[in-house]
């Protein structure tokens, strides 16, 4: 793969015991260094006209005022200090990359994966959150959109926490499909199954909120029986993976079961997914807090663009899993 990233990023400084800090960027790049042929792209800075196609412009003038005078605490979960500004600019402005390389060309072992932080999902037209300040997925599907050769996006997000600015940033827009598969009461207590768009985007949302203690099974079911037929449905030019790893098994903030196999098995899934919506392939970091999870995870998802095939599991997601997903199936006629 090519990975976008930028030495700006590891300058937002969030303090000792806040669990998203520079750390998590320097493990996964331990973790490649174990890999002959990684590339990185620097990708470049964020513009603030390419941040206003989904944030509003008060916002971005009252962020960027915050950090000018010092940051500090935006709210109880997110912090920023004077380089949060650039480090926000610059993740935004990889996951730009990334869409632009997909979009261009860059496929195979050269699809694309966006290694920026602070992260994006949370963050909305207006506010900050839950560790993030521009939604960097939702300015590079917005962006694309721009595109001559683009006329509609799907955001796939498979981070353990529902990306509620993601979605109100598209919920009534039908260019744009967003589907989370999440785990249920957790921070920020959106993502309900009933949640599937407004006006012309009804039907252009899916949520899948699991209950804790969900494995590979119960991720591979949703990507199959859900997720793939209305990405499907939706023909996208461009397919986003909000890939945040704190669903993973060893991971410190969930109570979810995916394995670091289990995350190959899904990259598996959305690489053939979009080959069957002849689609441009993207991935953005989110989340994932467990740096040895958190690294080998995307080491992981490298190894299958490098012809690593990972070995199938259990194909019983579970009864509360099943449960939740025929409700699913059943809110969008599948």
């Amino acid at each position: 793969m090519r990975f976008g990233y930028r030495e700006a990023c590891l300058d937002h400084d969030t303090g000792k015991r806040h669990p998203e800090t520079a750390d998590r960027l320097r493990a996964v790049k331990r973790g490649l260094a174990r890999e002959h042929g990684v590339v990185y792209e620097s990708g470049r800075l964020a513009t603030e006209t390419e941040a206003l196609a989904v944030h509003e412009q008060e916002y971005v003038e009252s962020l960027e005022a915050f950090c000018a005078d010092g940051g500090g605490t935006w709210d109880a979960d997110t912090v920023a200090v004077e380089a949060t500004w650039e480090a926000a600019l610059a993740s935004a402005g990889l996951s730009l990359w990334a869409a632009d390389a997909a979009l261009d060309g860059a496929d195979g072992r050269e699809t694309p994966f966006a290694l920026g932080r602070p992260p994006g999902h949370h963050a909305e037209a207006d506010n900050a959150m839950g560790f993030c300040f521009f939604n960097n997925a939702a300015v590079a599907a917005a962006v694309a959109l721009d595109r001559p050769d683009v006329d509609s996006v799907a955001v796939f997000d498979w981070d353990v926490h529902h990306g509620n600015g993601t979605q109100d940033i598209f919920y009534d827009d039908d260019r744009v499909l967003y589907a989370s598969i999440h785990e249920r009461g957790l921070f920020p207590g959106t993502g309900n199954l009933k949640e599937t768009g407004r006006g012309e985007g009804v039907g252009t949302t899916l949520n899948v909120p699991y209950p804790s203690g969900c494995g590979d099974a119960a991720y591979l079911a949703a990507v199959d029986e859900a997720v793939a037929p209305v990405t499907r449905a939706h023909d996208p030019d461009l397919l986003l993976v909000s890939a945040g790893f704190d669903a993973h098994q060893k991971d410190p903030i969930s109570r979810q079961r995916v394995s670091t196999e289990g995350y190959g098995l899904l990259t598996s899934r959305l690489r053939a997914l979009a080959d069957d919506c002849d689609a441009a392939l993207a991935f953005v970091l989110e989340g994932g807090y467990g740096l040895e999870a958190l690294s080998e995870s995307i080491w992981k998802v490298n190894s299958v663009f490098d012809g690593y095939e990972p070995a199938p599991g259990d194909d019983d997601p579970g009864d509360r899993a099943r449960s939740v997903l025929d409700d699913v199936r059943d809110a969008h006629g599948l």
